[in-house]
C-alpha cells in the first residue's frame, strides 16, 4: 500500500449497552468519513459491528464461530455511500465480543490467515499482536463508559481492560476511555497527518558538545480546507475538464492607463515618512539575513522566569536521533538534569538552509514515565521586545474602600468559580483539549457531506453535542442556581445611562475646539470647553469628526466590545460618504476615514476586517456606477493588509494592490 494511503477498518460495538450512544458514534464515524473524501479520497475503509442478532462474515463460513459479527461494508475506496452507511448504524439485541470482531477485521485486511487463531482468549490477544506486528497493523480503541454502571459486568470490565492491555504492550495500540458524548466526538482521530521533521541535525551545546536530535511539530492548528476557484464554463457533458480558472494580472500606467507595465519596469516601494523608497529585487537579496542552519544553546534559566502567556505560534518536540544511542542517553540526561533542578534552556534555531529568520525559543524537558518511550524536549517560541505588548491597568487595590469586594461578595464570587469547575473531584475533566474537537469546522464538514446531496441544502442548526462545547452546561446552571441566585443578590447591577444628545452635539459641532470664544476658568488656569470635557467617552462616529471618534472609541479599554463597534461604525461612515458624494466631493475625506480605518486594524491585529470590507467596497462601486472612487484609491495607493503587517492575514507582500488590478480569469478544460 503507498505510503500515504491508509486501509481502516471501523469496528462498532451495537449491542444493548451501547444503545444510548450510539447516535453518537454514527456522528463522529461520519465525521471520519467526510474528512477523508476532502483530505485522503483514495483512503480505503470498511465497517464491522458487533452485537448483532445476525452473523454475517467470511471467517464464520470458513472456520466456524465469530457469531454476532456482521460486516456492514467491505473495504472500499471512500465514497458518499459510506457515509449513509455510518448514519444508520443497526441496533443489536446480544452482547458483541470485541475479540470476535478484531479476529473478523484483520481476516479482511489480510485476507486469510496462514494458521486458525485457536486457545484461550489470552491466547488468542498474544496470536493476534504477532499477526498485526508481522502486518504492520495497528488498533486505536475508544471505551465509552458514560454514566451507567453495571455492577454484573464488573468481570467482563476487567478482563477486557487485561486484554487491551497486552495489546498496547505487544502491539502498536492505544486505548481511550471517555464518559461523555463531547469527548467521544474528540476522542476518534478523525485526520491522520504524517509527521514530518522540521530539523535534524545538531543540538550545539558549546562547539565541542553536539547532540544529534530531531525537531517535530508536536500541536498546529487545522485550518479550514482549501476552497478552490472553480469554473462552470466546460460542458456538463465533458467528462476530463478540470474546471481550472487561471488568473492573468496586468500593470496598467496611471498616467496612461492604456500601457502594460512590463515585470522589468516595476520595482518595489516602502513608505518612510512622506516618502517612498524604490528598492530593487537585488538589493532586497542583499539586505536579507541569511544565518547558516543550527540549533544553538544560548544558556539556561528558572523554568519561573519564562511566563506562560512569552508563548508564541505553535509546540515543536525535541527527541533525540532515534538510531543513535548516544544521542538517547544525552538527550534523557539533560532533560532529567533540567527537571530536576527546575530549568529551562534558552536556544537560537534556524531550521532550514535559506531561512531568513532566527527564532529565539525555550527548551523544557518532558520525561517520559514510560520505560518504552524515550525523554524528550518541548520548545516554545519567545517574543522579540518588538512583539510584546504592555497593556497597563491600574490595580484593584488602589480603587477606594467603598468599590471593593466585602466579604460576603467574596465568598458568592469563591462559590460562583467552584461551580463552574472543569475538572471536578470524582468526574471525568470536562473539555480535555485531547477530546474537545473544533465545533466550527465540524460544523464545516457536517454542512459540505449535505450539500454534496442537496446543493439547496440550508445550514442546519447547530449540533446539540457541539453546544455542549460553545455553551454552558445546562446541567451544571440548573444544579447550582442557588449559588448564581446569591452571586446575583450580593451584586447589584446598574444600567450604564448613556451621554444626553445635546451635550455630544455641543461637542461636535464645535470643530475649532473652543465654544462661542468663550474660555472657562479652572484653577486659576485656562482652558477650553473642549479640555475640561475631555473624560466624555466617545460612542459613536459622528459626521463631524469620524476620525477621531473613531481613533478615541478603538483605544477604549473598559469593554473589549468597542474594536468591533469602532470598525463596524467606520465601515458605515466610508459607506455613507461613497454612496452619497457628488461628482466626488467626499472622496477625500472617505479616504481619511479608509486610511484611518486601515491603521486602527493593523494595530489591533484585525487584518481580515479591513480586507473583506475594502473587497465589499470595491464589488459595492463596480455595482452603483462609483468606478471612480476606486480610481481615487489606486492613485492613493490604498493597499490591503499583508502577513508582514499582521500575523493573521492571508495576503502576501506581492498581493497587497491586487484588488485595484484587473483580473482575466480563463477557465481550462
Amino acid at each position: 500500500m503507498a505510503r500515504n494511503k491508509e486501509g481502516l477498518i471501523l469496528l462498532v460495538d451495537v449491542g444493548p449497552t451501547m444503545h444510548s450512544v450510539l447516535p453518537e458514534i454514527q456522528k463522529v464515524c461520519s465525521l471520519l468519513i467526510q474528512k477523508k473524501l476532502v483530505y485522503s479520497k483514495y483512503d480505503e475503509v470498511g465497517v464491522v459491528v458487533f452485537g448483532t442478532e445476525d452473523t454475517k462474515n467470511d471467517l464464520t463460513k470458513e472456520v466456524g464461530g465469530y457469531e454476532h459479527v456482521t460486516v456492514l461494508q467491505p473495504i472500499k475506496v471512500v465514497d458518499g455511500d459510506l457515509v449513509d452507511v455510518m448514519q444508520q448504524l443497526p441496533r443489536g439485541t446480544v452482547p458483541g465480543d470485541f475479540m470476535d470482531a478484531i479476529v473478523v477485521g484483520m481476516d479482511m485486511l489480510i485476507k486469510k490467515y496462514q494458521e486458525t487463531i485457536k486457545g484461550t482468549k489470552e491466547d488468542q490477544v498474544y496470536t493476534i499482536a504477532e499477526q498485526m506486528a508481522a502486518h504492520g497493523m495497528k488498533i486505536d480503541c475508544i471505551v465509552f463508559k458514560g454514566n451507567q454502571i453495571h455492577d454484573t459486568h464488573d468481570s467482563i470490565i476487567k478482563e477486557n481492560d487485561m486484554l487491551l492491555s497486552i495489546f498496547s504492550k505487544k502491539t502498536k495500540a492505544k486505548a481511550v476511555r471517555v464518559e461523555s458524548s463531547t469527548s467521544l466526538l474528540g476522542a476518534l482521530r478523525t485526520r491522520n497527518i504524517s509527521p514530518v521533521t522540521i530539523y535534524r541535525g545538531d543540538l550545539e551545546l558549546s562547539s565541542t558538545f553536539k547532540i544529534k536530535v530531531w525537531v517535530y511539530k508536536k500541536t498546529s492548528e487545522e485550518k479550514f480546507p482549501t476552497l478552490k476557484k472553480y469554473s462552470d464554463k466546460a460542458p456538463s457533458t465533458d467528462k476530463f475538464a478540470t474546471h481550472e480558472i487561471k488568473i492573468d494580472y496586468e500593470y496598467k500606467s496611471v498616467q496612461d492607463p492604456s500601457k502594460v507595465v512590463p515585470p522589468e519596469q516595476r520595482i518595489k516601494g516602502y513608505r518612510y515618512g512622506p516618502q517612498v523608497i524604490p528598492i530593487s529585487s537585488a538589493e532586497l537579496e542583499a539586505v536579507k539575513f541569511r544565518p547558516e542552519k543550527s540549533v544553538k544553546l544560548l544558556g539556561f534559566t528558572n523554568a519561573s522566569n519564562i511566563m506562560r502567556h512569552y508563548y508564541m505560534k505553535d509546540v515543536n518536540i525535541f527527541i533525540a536521533d532515534p538510531g543513535n544511542k548516544k544521542a538517547i542517553i544525552a538527550v534523557s540526561a539533560l532533560a532529567r538534569a533540567m527537571k530536576e533542578m527546575n530549568k529551562v534552556a534558552i536556544l537560537r534555531c534556524v531550521w532550514r538552509q535559506g531561512q531568513t529568520n532566527v527564532v529565539i525559543g525555550v527548551l523544557t524537558p518532558n520525561v517520559s514515565e514510560n520505560d518504552n518511550i524515550a525523554d524528550s524536549f518541548y520548545f516554545n517560541v519567545l517574543p522579540f521586545a518588538e512583539d510584546i505588548r504592555e497593556f497597563q491597568f491600574p490595580s484593584f487595590s488602589n480603587l477606594p474602600a467603598s468599590v471593593q469586594p466585602n466579604s460576603e461578595q467574596q465568598e458568592a464570587a469563591d462559590k460562583l468559580v467552584m461551580m463552574l469547575d472543569l475538572a471536578p473531584a470524582g468526574k471525568e475533566e470536562a473539555l480535555r483539549p485531547d477530546f474537545t474537537p473544533n465545533p466550527v469546522l465540524e460544523r464545516f464538514y457536517h454542512h459540505l457531506e449535505l450539500k454534496s446531496k442537496h446543493p439547496d441544502a440550508a445550514v442546519p442548526p447547530l449540533d446539540a453535542t457541539l453546544k455542549r462545547i460553545t455553551e454552558p452546561d445546562p446541567e451544571v446552571i440548573s444544579q447550582n442556581k442557588l449559588v448564581i441566585d446569591e452571586f446575583r443578590r450580593c451584586f447589584d447591577l446598574k444600567e450604564n445611562p448613556k451621554l444626553k444628545k445635546s451635550t455630544r452635539r455641543l461637542l461636535r459641532d464645535r470643530t475649532s475646539g473652543s465654544f462661542g470664544g468663550e474660555v472657562v476658568k479652572n484653577e486659576g488656569r485656562s482652558t477650553d470647553l473642549v479640555t475640561s470635557t475631555s473624560t466624555v467617552k466617545v460612542e459613536t462616529i459622528g459626521d463631524s469628526t469620524p476620525v477621531p471618534d473613531f481613533e478615541a472609541m478603538i483605544s477604549r479599554r473598559d469593554s473589549p466590545e468597542w474594536v468591533s463597534k469602532a470598525i463596524f461604525g467606520m465601515k458605515n461612515k466610508v459607506f455613507d460618504l461613497v454612496e452619497n458624494s457628488y461628482e466626488g466631493d467626499t472622496y477625500p475625506k472617505a479616504l481619511e476615514c479608509l486610511v484611518a480605518l486601515r491603521r486602527g486594524c493593523v494595530i489591533e491585529q484585525e487584518p481580515k476586517q479591513f480586507n473583506n470590507f475594502l473587497h465589499h467596497l470595491y464589488r459595492f462601486c463596480q455595482e452603483k456606477d462609483l468606478s471612480s472612487f476606486c480610481e481615487f484609491l489606486a492613485s492613493k495607493d490604498i493597499t490591503l493588509i499583508t502577513k508582514t503587517e499582521a500575523e493573521d492575514s492571508e495576503i502576501a507582500e506581492g498581493d497587497a494592490r491586487s484588488l485595484f488590478v484587473k483580473a482575466e480569469p480563463n477557465s481550462s478544460k
